[in-house]
């Protein structure tokens, strides 16, 4: 087989910005939520004592209701006060990107030198015919561009339509952007052990990628290329991501039966609910619209947050839709602050998604 070739169009990602406070900025215009970095590394800042315990739980942690870093992709954001406030404080840390809320699908790509697996151990799924040479493979470029042959389809590592970063160690991340509706899950952080193919591995829902211009301690992650953008997932990809089982398991029928359908009726009214959901959410609502008469110092960006994070949790604990939480949440930030919509809709967006990773189940009086 033809080893894949170096990429040696490195240019610098994102263009001119070397301090991570504005690489931060720029994935936040972009539409991505970032978190902190612990300087010169590739894992998530810790933030207080009682966050780097073990077993420690994000959902009921109350830095992020704070507006503070704690459980890395979980306190990610777009929010300018907060990405100001972080980075402005501790220049020195790096900038991850919270996949899931993103929309993001990155094909993880090494090149590390260790022994090569057995065939049939290189393509989870797939025997690889013994008429197959397979002399000089020896990373995961040869192997996401055999699958790729055997799709007949183009190989990622090649694609200039989308945004690609080579890492420190020579390995490379794609970027691709997955289709609303799509949701795709990391390689790690399961007990399944997923991978797309040997030396392969998948950046997605529940994980984070490193930002394009972050530095560490082994050097920079640097753009391929012209392009900056990713682009919609390959159908042939998205498919092969299914068949390895990078895709949620279908929740129970009675589960997604649960979600009531009216906006401002936050609880259902039947399955022995008691309203305890409604007056969570619109007590944390009154918060956001009492802003309205203090123009600046009311907390506005950590009460919205803080709202959308537990509405994204009641969303997952089936006591409204992502429907009706995203229309009590917009008219509650836009009667507080008028004029700030498009600021507004993002941390909105951003707080959902986070919490909705939370499911949030209350206590119901018998």
């Amino acid at each position: 087989m033809t080893l894949h070739a170096p990429l040696d169009d490195v240019t610098p990602s994102p263009p001119q910005l070397s301090r991570p406070i504005d690489i931060a900025r720029w994935c936040a215009a972009q539409g991505w939520p970032v978190h902190p970095l612990a300087a010169g590394r590739k894992t998530p800042a810790r933030n207080c004592p009682a966050c780097q315990a073990a077993g420690h739980d994000p959902a009921g942690c109350a830095c992020l209701r704070q507006g503070r870093w704690c459980h890395g992709f979980h306190a990610a954001t777009v929010d300018s006060e907060l990405i100001d406030s972080w980075w402005g404080a501790h220049p020195a840390f790096g900038v991850g990107v919270a996949c899931g809320p993103a929309r993001l699908v990155v094909i993880d790509v090494d090149a590390h030198p260790t022994p090569v697996p057995d065939r049939n151990r290189l393509l989870p799924g797939i025997p690889i015919d013994p008429r197959v040479d397979l002399a000089g493979l020896a990373t995961g470029f040869d192997t996401l561009a055999l699958l790729a042959a055997l799709r007949r389809e183009a190989d990622p590592a090649a694609d200039t339509s989308t945004l690609r970063v080579r890492t420190p160690s020579g390995g490379l991340h794609i970027w691709y952007r997955a289709e609303p509706g799509q949701t795709f899950l990391c390689s790690t952080g399961s007990s399944s052990s997923r991978a797309l193919a040997w030396q392969v591995d998948v950046r997605a829902h529940g994980g984070y990628i490193i930002a394009p211009g972050t530095r560490t301690q082994d050097g920079v992650y640097t753009a391929v290329g012209e392009c900056r953008v990713p682009a919609p997932l390959p159908r042939w990809l998205a498919q092969e991501l299914s068949r390895t089982a990078h895709v949620p398991a279908a929740r129970p029928p009675q589960q997604a039966r649960s979600i009531p359908p009216r906006a401002r009726q936050a609880v259902a009214v039947a399955g022995g609910r008691d309203g305890s959901a409604e007056r969570l959410l619109h007590r944390l609502l009154a918060d956001i619209e009492a802003c309205a008469s203090v123009p600046h110092g009311a907390g506005f960006t950590a009460k919205l947050n803080r709202a959308a994070y537990t509405a994204g949790g009641l969303v997952a604990g089936g006591y409204l839709s992502v429907h009706d939480a995203e229309t009590m949440l917009t008219e509650a930030a836009h009667h507080a602050r008028p004029g700030q919509e498009g600021r507004s809709d993002k941390i909105i967006s951003s707080g959902l998604t986070r919490g909705s990773t939370r499911p949030l189940y209350l206590q119901e009086r018998s």
